[in-house]
């Protein structure tokens, strides 16, 4: 039901990657901060320790970046890779953007990049024939083991 009610409110007016930074709300699901860009934790995970990296700036096209936030985003997407095979151990990743809503984009107006860890067999029948997602973790439990492995 929180996911439902979560998914719910963020139907606001606004850009919550835009918001996510200055929210006491959604603190404890960021990771890493730099000067151009942050690491947060999915609040609608794929898999536990699905992070998103998003620049601090509002842009929806990979173009209009600098090649100061490509850098840094480059290099959180390096730390977050590093972060989760420590903690995590997992046997591979998923790592892209989808640009547009019809390539299906949920927030297609800022740019930003998705990190799935995999594990074998991680996908089964609850999830191809009920279309339903098991997550065996709370994002807390996640920010709490992950968080440690992004101060170093």
């Amino acid at each position: 039901m929180e996911y439902i009610q979560d998914a719910a409110a963020d139907e606001t007016e606004g850009c919550i990657f835009c918001d996510i930074p200055s929210s006491v709300h959604e603190a404890d699901r960021i990771l890493a901060s730099g000067d151009l860009a942050y690491v947060v934790l999915n609040k609608f995970p794929y898999n536990p320790g699905h992070v998103l990296i998003v620049p601090y700036r509002h842009t929806p096209d990979i173009e209009d970046l600098t090649p100061e936030e490509s850098a840094e985003l480059q290099s959180l997407l390096g730390r977050s890779v590093r972060a989760l095979r420590e903690e995590a151990d997992p046997h591979g990743f998923n790592i892209g953007m989808n640009l547009g809503r019809v390539a299906g984009a949920g927030i297609p107006d800022h740019v930003h990049w998705h990190v799935v860890p995999r594990w074998g067999g991680d996908t089964n029948f609850t999830t191809t024939v009920g279309q339903t997602r098991v997550l065996p973790e709370l994002l807390r439990e996640t920010h709490g083991r992950l968080a440690p492995r992004f101060a170093t």
